[in-house]
């Protein structure tokens, strides 16, 4: 029976909850005979038009090579990272020409798991590997990266500047030795603890909040702005490093009468001061620390003076003698904290300017996070209160009574018992109640049976009923 418009007359919200729960947008389903004509030549760019217009695009009942080709379509004309997941010997191809393979070791063999990338057991787990681990990846790879062109830069262009004042004769400011082993022991370790350990949020937030895997798809946090902001840093940074130092101990001497405007003794200072100016900036680059991370971190700078006392002093470097000199001078304390001032300041403010003023996503999250930690802190504080916190000590002595501990013994004892010496049997030894009590309880126990009857009727507060 049909409805006429008179007869059904649906409301506006009704109207609306039905928009609702419709799906909205378009899929395309095509199986394998359609998929020949749809990758000719000449259809592929339709074929590729109309499904980027869609929510979601189904080949099934295709040949491995289709598979492979519809990949190699997207790779080519979309520039997009590709990334290709199965589980048989038939995804093998596919898995191969995309950018990002994933096996799924199951039923059908280990096929598809020994041609691909990664390798997970259930398809659930594909989430986890993209939104928690993927990001991360591209997290620590991106700061990795941005971190090693400023710290070489800063160390590259002390160079040129050196040039400047040495008539460009190619002679280096820094000891050949710390040239060679820079990049190799004094600063590779805290990248290192960063390219492996660092995250901004943990897995779960990660997982709550998808789209702080936006920065990946767009490539936010590594492109060319990022690499000339870094470039620029490092710029700033070996401007300050050298020329601070420089204008410090130009024609300069300490007060026991030495030299200080020295080509070795500059190079000494230069280099301290940079290695702990990049390992500060590293510290304040790390957002998740770690044990390792604090070993890394500042056993790198222990590591620096252990390397050149045992260089200069035990094997005997051209250098020798030259950073203890200078470490001797006050002046060298003053350079080094004014060069880290002037270097860290600012780019602590520009980041509480951007955290305050412009916050990211994962600014946000982060924060969430920490004001989550810290009232989990309080509340577990405030349930371990003194009255709670109960040691294994104070569980062993405690007691059923309302008094000092050894009433119990008193009373498993039999030692409150003791004989009358008119004959009467027992009567009660009280030594902790007072003489009035005491007295009741022995009138009582000297009286007979009938006068205690006869008592206990009376209700006299001379007597206590036992």
């Amino acid at each position: 029976m049909g409805l006429t418009d008179t007869e059904y007359n649906p409301t506006r919200e009704e109207a609306d909850e039905h928009e609702a729960d419709t799906p909205s947008g378009f899929a395309v389903v095509i199986n394998g005979h359609s998929l020949v004509h749809a990758l000719h030549p000449q259809m592929e760019q339709l074929f590729l038009d109309v499904s980027c217009q869609c929510k979601s695009v189904i080949c099934c009942r295709v040949t491995p090579l289709q598979k492979a080709m519809v990949v190699e379509l997207v790779k080519k004309s979309k520039e997009a990272v590709t990334l290709a997941i199965g589980d048989g010997a038939n995804d093998v191809s596919m898995i191969k020409t995309a950018h990002i393979g994933v096996g799924i070791s199951g039923q059908e063999g280990l096929q598809a798991v020994l041609a691909s990338d990664y390798s997970i057991g259930q398809f659930r787990f594909l989430e986890r590997l993209l939104m928690v681990h993927g990001r991360w990846s591209y997290y620590r790879m991106s700061k990795f990266l941005r971190y090693f062109f400023y710290k070489n830069f800063a160390f590259t262009l002390c160079h040129i500047w050196f040039a400047f004042f040495c008539g460009f004769s190619a002679q280096t400011v820094f000891d050949p030795m710390y040239i060679s082993v820079y990049n190799l022991f004094y600063t590779s370790l805290p990248v290192l603890a960063v390219g492996i350990f660092d995250q901004d949020v943990n897995d779960k937030n990660s997982l709550m909040y998808p789209k702080l895997y936006t920065p990946g798809h767009q490539n936010l946090l590594f492109n060319k702005k990022e690499f000339c902001w870094s470039a620029l840093h490092g710029f700033f940074a070996s401007c300050v490093l050298f020329l601070v130092p420089y204008g410090t101990y130009k024609d300069g001497v300490s007060p026991k009468g030495y030299v200080l405007s020295d080509h070795m003794l500059l190079g000494s200072v230069v280099a301290t001061i940079l290695v702990i100016v990049v390992t500060v900036q590293i510290a304040l680059d790390t957002s998740y620390w770690t044990i390792i991370n604090h070993f890394m971190v500042w056993g790198s700078l222990v590591w620096y003076f252990i390397l050149d006392y045992f260089y200069n002093f035990v094997i005997g470097g051209s250098y020798v003698g030259s950073l203890t000199m200078a470490m001797s001078e006050a002046t060298f304390w003053f350079t080094a904290v004014i060069s880290c001032i002037m270097l860290v300041i600012p780019v602590l403010s520009w980041r509480f300017f951007f955290i305050d003023v412009r916050p990211t996503l994962s600014d946000r999250v982060r924060l969430k996070q920490r004001l989550a930690q810290m009232r989990s802190r309080q509340s577990q504080d405030i349930l371990r209160t003194p009255s709670t916190r109960r040691t294994r000590r104070s569980l062993r002595s405690g007691y059923a009574f309302a008094h000092q501990e050894g009433f119990g013994r008193l009373i498993t004892s039999g030692k409150i018992m003791r004989k009358l010496p008119n004959g009467s049997d027992f009567k009660f030894a009280m030594p902790f109640a007072s003489n009035n009590v005491s007295k009741q309880v022995s009138a009582v126990a000297t009286t007979s049976p009938k006068e205690n009857s006869s008592a206990r009727n009376s209700h006299t507060p001379d007597t206590i009923n036992l």
